[in-house]
Parts: C-alpha cells; sequence; structure tokens
C-alpha cells in the first residue's frame, strides 16, 4: 500500500500543477468554420518592402529546418507583401527511453505585410498519428476547436484531446515568437547568424517563449528604421549614440539637466519601450493641458529625411484630444521615474487610418529635442 501511495504521488503533483488556463475557450481561433492561427505585428517606422524581405528569408529558413522537399515557401509577392508557405514536421506529445508519443502535422503559413504592420497566420491544419496500418488522421476543425476538445461548461480539456490542442497552441506560439524576433533583428544578416545557432542545437529542448494575446505585438526594431516614404537616394543624418551628443542648450529640472540636441543626433535607442513609459502631451497651459499615455508603444525613425517619433494608441483609447492638436510633446519616463528622461516637441504629420481594431499611430516630426 505504501508503495503504491509513493508511486502515485509524483503523478498527483504534476496534476496539480498543471495549468489549462491559455488552453481553454478561444485558444483555437476560427475563421468561418476554419481554424487559423494568427498574430499581427507592429514595427512602428519600417516599411513594407523590408517586413516583407525579412518575413520571405525567415520563412526559408525556418521551413528548410524540416529538412523535408514538402516544407517550402510556394508563393510571393512583394508588390502585395504576401509570403505563403506550407509545412510538415513532427508535434512530440511525449518522449522517453521506451515510448515516442508524436503526431505528424502539416499546416500553411502565410505572412501578410504592409508599411509597419504584418500579420501571421497557420492554418489548413492536418494531422497523420500512427505508422503504417494504424495510420489516423485528422483535421484541426474536428479534433482540436472549442467544440470538441472542451467540456460542455469550457472549464476543462477533454482528456483525449488535450494533448493535441495544448501541443498545437504551443506550435502556434513558437512560430508567432520566431516571427517577432526576425522583424526586431538589426538586419537580415542577424536573422541568418540566429538560423545558424538554432541549427547548432540539438531537438526540441527549449519551450515556445509566451507571447501576449491581447492586442497586435508591438516591435521596436533593434535599428534606426526608415519610413518607406523616404526618398531611396536621400541622404540621411548619422545617427550619433547618446555618449556622443553634444547639448545646443541646458535647462535644469528638479533632479537634473536638460541638453537641447539636435533631432537628427537622437541615438535610437534613447527610448526603449518595455523599460518606460511614453506620455503624450496637448497643450502647453497648465490648467488646459491634456495627457495620454501611449499605451501601444512607440519609436523613433525618419519619414521624408526628417527625424519623427511614431506613438501608437490602442484602439480603446481616447484620441479626440490628438486628432484636433496640430503640436504636441512626447515624454518618456524611465521605470521608477517621475521626471522624463527625454522630452520631444513635435509637429503632427499626416498618418494613416488605422484598420477596425488596430493600434492608432500618430507620426510627430521632432522640431525640439531635450534629453538628460
Amino acid at each position: 500500500m505504501f508503495v503504491l501511495v509513493c508511486l502515485c504521488l509524483p503523478l498527483t503533483a504534476h496534476a496539480q500543477k498543471e495549468d489549462d488556463s491559455k488552453y481553454l475557450a478561444g485558444a483555437v481561433p476560427e475563421v468561418d468554420g476554419k481554424v487559423v492561427f494568427s498574430r499581427e505585428f507592429s514595427i512602428p517606422g519600417m516599411s513594407q518592402d523590408e517586413i516583407f524581405e525579412r518575413m520571405q528569408k525567415w520563412m526559408q529558413i525556418r521551413l528548410k529546418r524540416n529538412q523535408n522537399e514538402t516544407s517550402r515557401v510556394v508563393y510571393t509577392d512583394k508588390e502585395k507583401g504576401q509570403v505563403i508557405g506550407i509545412g510538415e514536421e513532427w508535434i512530440v506529445f511525449s518522449s522517453s527511453a521506451l515510448a515516442l508519443d508524436r503526431t505528424r502535422v502539416q499546416y500553411q503559413i502565410g505572412a501578410f505585410c504592409q508599411p509597419q504592420a504584418c500579420e501571421l497566420r497557420i492554418e489548413k491544419i492536418r494531422y497523420t498519428y500512427r505508422e503504417g496500418n494504424d495510420q489516423e488522421k485528422y483535421t484541426a476543425e474536428e479534433w482540436i476547436t472549442d467544440e470538441y476538445a472542451l467540456n460542455k461548461s469550457r472549464t476543462k480539456l477533454v482528456r483525449g484531446l488535450a494533448k493535441w490542442r495544448r501541443k498545437t497552441v504551443d506550435f502556434a506560439d513558437a512560430f508567432y515568437a520566431e516571427a517577432a524576433d526576425a522583424l526586431s533583428a538589426a538586419s537580415i544578416q542577424q536573422i541568418l547568424a540566429q538560423a545558424d545557432e538554432e541549427e547548432k542545437e540539438e531537438g526540441d529542448k527549449n519551450p515556445a517563449r509566451p507571447v501576449a494575446k491581447a492586442g497586435p505585438t508591438v516591435i521596436t526594431p533593434k535599428k534606426e528604421v526608415i519610413h518607406a516614404t523616404s526618398k531611396a537616394n536621400e541622404e540621411q543624418p548619422q545617427v550619433v549614440p547618446a555618449a556622443r551628443i553634444v547639448p545646443a542648450h541646458s535647462v535644469t529640472s528638479s533632479n537634473g539637466e536638460y541638453r537641447e540636441v539636435e533631432p537628427a543626433q537622437l541615438s535610437s535607442d534613447i527610448i526603449q519601450i518595455g523599460s518606460g513609459k511614453l506620455v503624450i502631451v496637448i497643450g502647453s497651459d497648465a490648467f488646459n493641458m491634456t495627457m495620454m499615455t501611449a499605451n501601444a508603444g512607440g519609436s523613433l525613425g525618419k519619414m521624408s529625411g526628417k527625424s519623427v517619433i511614431y506613438t501608437f494608441l490602442t484602439p480603446e483609447q481616447n484620441h479626440d484630444q490628438i486628432d484636433r492638436a496640430d503640436m504636441y510633446t512626447v515624454r518618456f519616463y524611465p521605470n521608477g521615474q517621475q521626471e522624463p528622461s527625454v522630452i520631444l516637441e513635435c509637429k503632427k504629420l499626416p498618418s494613416q487610418e488605422p484598420l477596425d481594431g488596430q493600434p492608432r499611430m500618430y507620426v510627430g516630426e521632432i522640431v525640439k529635442a531635450m534629453v538628460k
């Protein structure tokens, strides 16, 4: 009896640790009755052509890792910004010295690129389970959807289908994470270098990194980006690292001195989303001032040779005040600080009206820059 209890303890502990919250209702999205996993990326300041080239190169590298003729890019259209590929690989449920439980999965993957945005879709998912005469074939629509893989109250995974749903959601998340790395890389050469490192790793040892599900993933490229409307032959001002900026003018705050610098000399990484917040300030009168946080992020860039800052509001944020403004200020507050480290006075430039559910982008020409 004691031995039996000891054998059961590890299983009980594992069951208690299992958290299926990310795999419940809505984890497997459907479009017109078809399972379509998708992730939207916002890449401020990056042109459609560059996004297309990065996605095409990344997809070629990623599908080549499957090491079969089936996995390849099958269609590209640079003008429309479309890259379509098909893949076939293994999803491993469990592996031990005595047994290997896995399924072969086939899928279609597509990247749909626009100026400063990209959508990645994974669809037409099919499974082939077991080998030889015992082979079983399923589609995602009949195997991992809410209708089949969840109980009636949508609070638990159906026991027999749980592993399929979990692993497929993780499979999609891994693609999102890799695509985000490709879009945020400093260059296409860095994408190639990352691919070389990944090829040296053995097996599937690294778990999929979590990707936020709410709204588009906003990416700040690890380089200064040039807007699509910039003239190809126009000479761009050189970016000078922050340590080399020579102040043109200084003012004093309560806990430090601000230096006025030329907008063209701002280092592209002087604003780092994730280590602080961007606040948009409309109006100079303290009694009639509107302040709002750019909850969807932002970054520095170039547009037609001008130094600009891209700021994004989530679809839920009120934008009436900034829509009416011609001038506004953007302040960057590092985490834990009460005063901004960067103050940018901006003239609002025309920007595209967002699609439904997309972040709202504002482009501000930087007319005055103050840094600490």
